[in-house]
């Protein structure tokens, strides 16, 4: 009963608008006060012990590597490649989007970041070349989402470290399902794009597609050194991080020179601001989930679905529907915190690989960010775009529906997710 009523009050602050970070704290001190025999002292801990989890530095090495990217002009390089390559076929322009935002997710980890760099030139470029305002808002604000499922990812990060799994094979574990996932919404934009009569770039010649290729290989680069790195063994993920911040900063300030050193000191703040955000929302969640592990809450539910005797299919049928319930309501790293190390016995008792399980939780997460109430991607493209969340959000409906299809084949076909963790270890 205590334990119902931890949710009942999670579920109430979320509810009345109190933000994920403090509804989750705040419940887990309630109960941790009122329900239990631990001192109050115990939260606090958990707090701090939190930020000394090493596999959780990569992360704000990431943020800071995503917003020099941003400011450094790599993005708009990234699109002219793309629009190169993809330009001019039906529909180019939406089409070098999704190309586009595949490579930033490549390079920066993070869909916020992936929507406002590609978003805020592809949006405008396609409105001004003919292309109806709807139909680019949906295509950036889903293609943005990419940057979950693509590695280096955030919220691999967060799952790696929440079950204790290898970073190195959630990265390697998430190329082909990014890459199907990707190939997915060009055939969708392509399709589209053909029946709506949207314009196409002409073909300029391989002359300059290779000249957009230089123009856009330090950026490019970025991948190959921090994949690499981690599978060649030169470095760990969170080495990795760091190595992409310092490169980061380097092409931007040194090859690029799109940015001043008087720029770096909002680069640096910027990051620390999302950077604090994300970290008190992991830390929250944290404590969160260290109570459900006092209160046995994993092992009780283990028993609970293993009475029902399920099968490995109807198991990840539940679990995508709880992700998409939770998606709707909170943030990724929140979801992944609490609920991985709920499903992670569960999906090792049913013969489910936990790396596949971790996919299979990313790309929930990567929907996620385009379902309303709380899809973060949306409300940056509303603003990037000036349209109203509620137009925005029927504009990325078709997309979104285009995502979970791809999540059912995911899901259902772990070979997706298996194969290249199986020929790197």
């Amino acid at each position: 009963m205590s334990t119902l009523l931890l949710f009942v009050g999670l579920i109430a602050l979320l509810l009345i608008g109190v933000p994920i970070a403090i509804s989750l704290g705040f419940s887990s001190l309630a109960f941790t006060m009122l329900a239990t025999e631990d001192p109050a002292v115990v939260v606090a801990q958990k707090l701090f012990d939190t930020m000394e989890h090493t596999t959780l530095l990569a992360i704000p090495f990431f943020v800071l590597s995503s917003h020099f990217l941003t400011t450094g002009g790599v993005s708009a390089r990234l699109i002219e490649f793309a629009k190169a390559l993809v330009g001019w076929m039906n529909g180019g322009l939406a089409m070098a989007a999704v190309v586009s935002c595949m490579l930033f997710a490549a390079i920066s980890g993070s869909s916020p970041a992936t929507v406002v760099a590609i978003g805020s030139i592809m949006i405008p470029g396609m409105i001004s070349a003919g292309y109806d305002r709807k139909f680019a808002v949906g295509v950036v604000a889903t293609s943005g989402s990419l940057g979950i499922l693509i590695p280096p990812s955030i919220p691999m990060i967060v799952y790696a470290d929440a079950v204790e799994e290898s970073v190195g094979k959630m990265f390697i574990a998430g190329i082909l399902p990014g890459i199907l996932m990707a190939s997915f919404l060009l055939i969708a934009t392509w399709i589209a794009a053909k029946r709506m009569g949207m314009p196409r770039e002409p073909w300029k010649g391989l002359g300059n597609l290779g000249k957009s290729f230089l123009e856009a290989f330090w950026g490019l680069l970025l991948i190959v050194i921090v994949v690499g790195g981690i599978y060649g063994g030169v470095f760990t993920p969170t080495e990795a991080a760091a190595v992409a911040a310092v490169y980061s900063a380097f092409i931007a300030l040194f090859i690029h020179r799109d940015m001043g050193f008087n720029d770096v000191p909002k680069v640096l703040l910027d990051s620390a601001k999302m950077t604090s955000v994300l970290m008190f929302i992991i830390a929250c969640a944290m404590i969160f989930a260290h109570v459900l592990t006092e209160e046995r809450i994993p092992q009780h539910l283990a028993d609970m679905v293993m009475e029902g005797d399920p099968s490995k299919g109807s198991f990840l049928f539940m679990v995508n529907v709880i992700l998409w319930f939770a998606g709707d309501f909170m943030e990724p790293s929140a979801i992944l915190l609490i609920l991985a190390p709920l499903f992670h016995p569960l999906a090792v008792s049913l013969g489910v690989d936990p790396i596949h399980l971790g996919i299979i939780m990313t790309t929930n997460m990567e929907v996620g960010m385009i379902t309303p109430p709380v899809g973060l991607n949306l409300y940056v493209a509303a603003g990037l775009s000036g349209m109203s969340l509620e137009k925005v959000t029927k504009a990325a409906l078709p997309w979104m529906g285009v995502l979970v299809l791809a999540l059912i084949v995911i899901t259902y076909v772990p070979w997706l997710s298996l194969f290249l963790v199986g020929l790197m270890f």
